[in-house]
């Protein structure tokens, strides 16, 4: 592809807009996981016109147009693939609207998820969306991916909050999709559309959030196990018994071991699996259920429990479940990082069954994640400089794969597809299903410029 076009793009925009030194392609060639690729020019807009603006050169000319976000996510979803342009959002960062009465806040895509959140919270108001990495993703990312979180138990992930949204469509059509109240049935459900698209269907410049009022109370619980069996067994006690906690994270034996080796021995309690429910609600109301969980816990086979009903306190035991990640990595090994999901019937089955796999595949599994919501994150570590260690991991994971299927699973619950879900796209949906994705991108993406190389 020639050169010109990047003197000509260059030409449409102020100074600084577009880059193309090395350090700035290089830092804009992939995301945290492995997979890089060298765009030919970074593009940092301002404002929707710009995206419009960009979007217009490059699909008259066929060049790919690669989103980005804040780079936080696991699989390759704003790798360039095929070069071309990435867009960073990082300059369309403000909030544009808080308006408490509504219950709507209206943003950038480059506002950060945590930032957006204690905003909102100064307001008596919340915003429940709440993936691991709020403190530096971007609201813009999380609708690409429709992100979730622990609190997507009681709350529902990022779908449910996204209200209306302005997007940038290949051709450089701006277009408004859904709007600001809470209800809305007039036409297609388009927003539903471009939420989770990944980049490639069009480009978020705008988002519309619903916002709700945020509980005075909450307390969170903190209990070990035998085994990670056990407590996968307790999640379906406690909702079977009518509760239903804003969170339920559990982390198997692995999972803790690298989290006492990081954080230090005395920082979580004995056992072998740990389960963290957290309760949110009126005062009085939050510390009954807390009693009762503890009894529900207790007969369930857990060996310690601890209950937290202050700020502080809770804060303290969600610090130790928000490291288990860093703790993971903290090892040296490898760490492929599956975000796979599974009907809640099927916990205690999926727990077995890893256990079964790294006996089969001689490799450790590291399981921890959203147990209320069957969405677990099950890390295949592994040291891939030893001989066939590789070839007995890309096993493992596809075994665990086509056993997530069978069960009526899904490959990814949060993540995305993007490159590293790539291979197991055609076992996770029906050649309809994908011929379906394939006439919706045609029909918004004829050129097929947005995000190309990815499932569609």
């Amino acid at each position: 592809m020639s050169t010109l076009w990047l003197r000509q793009l260059a030409a449409l925009f102020p100074r600084g807009v577009v880059a193309t030194d090395a350090e700035t392609l290089s830092s804009h060639a992939g995301d945290a996981w492995f997979a890089r690729m060298l765009p030919q020019a970074v593009v940092f807009p301002r404002k929707a016109e710009d995206v419009a603006t960009l979007l217009r050169f490059a699909n008259q000319r066929r060049i790919p147009v690669t989103a980005r976000g804040a780079g936080r996510g696991y699989v390759g979803g704003c790798v360039p693939k095929r070069r071309g342009i990435v867009v960073s959002f990082t300059r369309m960062n403000r909030i544009l609207e808080i308006n408490p009465v509504d219950g709507v806040g209206v943003v950038q895509p480059g506002v950060i998820t945590g930032d957006f959140q204690a905003k909102v919270r100064q307001l008596g108001l919340l915003y429940p969306p709440d993936p691991a990495s709020l403190k530096e993703c971007f609201l813009g990312g999380n609708v690409a991916t429709n992100a979730g979180g622990p609190r997507c138990l009681k709350y529902g992930v990022t779908r449910h909050y996204v209200l209306g949204l302005q997007v940038a469509l290949a051709d450089g059509t701006l277009v408004r999709v859904g709007g600001r109240t809470q209800k809305n049935k007039s036409g297609f459900d388009l927003v539903g559309i471009f939420v989770g698209s990944e980049g490639l269907l069009g480009l978020v410049t705008e988002i519309t959030l619903r916002l709700i009022p945020a509980p005075p109370a909450r307390a969170v619980l903190a209990a070990s196990f035998k085994n990670a069996s056990m407590a996968a067994a307790c999640v379906q006690h406690v909702l079977g018994k009518g509760f239903l906690p804003s969170a339920i994270e559990l982390a198997d034996r692995f999972t803790l071991n690298a989290a006492r080796r990081h954080l230090g021995s005395k920082s979580l309690p004995s056992g072998n699996a740990h389960l963290l429910l957290e309760i949110d609600g009126q005062r009085d109301s939050v510390r009954s259920e807390a009693r009762a969980l503890a009894k529900i816990l207790k007969t369930g086979g857990a060996l310690e429990i601890t209950t937290a009903t202050t700020e502080v306190d809770c804060e303290r035991l969600w610090g130790l479940r928000r490291e288990f990640s860093a703790s993971l990595k903290a090892t040296g090994l490898t760490k492929l990082n599956e975000d796979i999901c599974v009907p809640r019937s099927r916990l205690v089955d999926l727990f077995d069954f890893t256990t079964r796999l790294q006996k089969k595949y001689r490799i450790e599994i590291a399981s921890f994640g959203h147990a209320g919501d069957g969405n677990i994150h099950v890390n295949i570590m592994a040291d891939m400089t030893l001989p066939g260690v590789k070839k007995r991991a890309d096993n493992a994971l596809d075994e665990l794969f086509r056993q997530v299927i069978a069960w009526g699973g899904v490959i990814t619950g949060e993540h995305g597809i993007g490159l590293a879900k790539l291979p197991w796209w055609p076992q996770a949906a029906s050649p309809e299903l994908r011929k379906l994705h394939s006439r919706v991108k045609k029909a918004l993406d004829p050129k097929h410029i947005l995000n190309p190389g990815k499932f569609v």
